[in-house]
């Protein structure tokens, strides 16, 4: 039975393609979910990949993680990373292990972006290599187990 690996994008991430490419590139987020359900694949991993702009929803998601569905999480908080004690409050109870992933690399950014609420909890971080970043952390969490 494949492990289960949940992804969560939050405000925003919708738009990818469109929006400052320059900062977040070209791919789309219809590109995003394919190349990490591949990528998922060659790691023997099913990956879901869900995305929204609504706090609550992205909220309801975490809290619905117990375990027995899920093996592990990706998050990627995107802006509710440095604004939102909410998804930190609901991340750090998780049961299962998460990695925070961005496409950009927050610390080379506008300085309010370089805190994460989200990150003290999760098993690593990855940031700043665009649709790799994804890649990387699916790989690491098959290396972990997890």
């Amino acid at each position: 039975m494949r492990r289960r690996v949940l992804v969560l994008n939050g405000p925003n991430l919708g738009e990818l393609g469109r929006r400052e490419p320059e900062i977040y590139g070209p791919a789309t987020h219809e590109e995003l979910v394919a190349a990490c359900v591949e990528e998922g694949l060659t790691l023997d991993l099913d990956v879901e990949v869900r995305q929204t702009d609504d706090e609550s929803t992205y909220l309801g998601w975490l809290h619905g993680v117990d375990g027995s569905d899920v093996d592990a999480l990706i998050l990627n908080p995107a802006a509710w990373t440095h604004t939102s004690v909410a998804i930190r409050d609901a991340a750090a109870a998780l049961s299962v292990p998460y990695v925070e992933v961005h496409l950009s690399n927050p610390l080379s950014r506008e300085e309010f972006r370089h805190v994460s609420y989200t990150a003290g909890k999760a098993v690593g971080i990855v940031a700043g290599f665009g649709l790799d970043s994804y890649r990387l952390a699916l790989r690491g969490l098959a290396q972990r187990g997890g």
